[in-house]
């Protein structure tokens, strides 16, 4: 029994880790264009088109800056909710990163 609460103690002691995702940029389109995440997660945007992007988080949670072709730029997710996003070079490309 004791060694059974020690490693339930352990286990609630340890880190959380987050989780990683990706969305391509290629073909005037963010693929994924929508994304479930957990609040910590990050995700990385990397742009396989030859015209540069952004991605921008409408509520100012994000911004990827302007990514040249083959460039990546990696964005923490810090709060709740949904947060809608954009290119700002390209309004038409939209997406949504949803946070629990």
């Amino acid at each position: 029994m004791r060694i059974a609460l020690a490693v339930a103690m352990l286990a609630l002691a340890l880190p959380a880790y987050a989780a990683g995702h990706a969305v391509q940029i290629k073909g005037m389109k963010f693929n994924p264009a929508k994304l479930n995440v957990a609040v910590g997660d990050t995700v990385t945007f990397t742009n396989a088109d030859s015209k540069p992007h952004t991605a921008t988080a409408l509520d100012g949670s994000f911004d990827t800056g302007r990514l040249a072709m083959g460039k990546s730029a990696t964005v923490r997710i810090t709060a709740s909710g949904k947060h809608d996003f954009r290119c700002l070079v390209h309004p038409s490309m939209k997406g949504t990163v949803a946070a629990k």
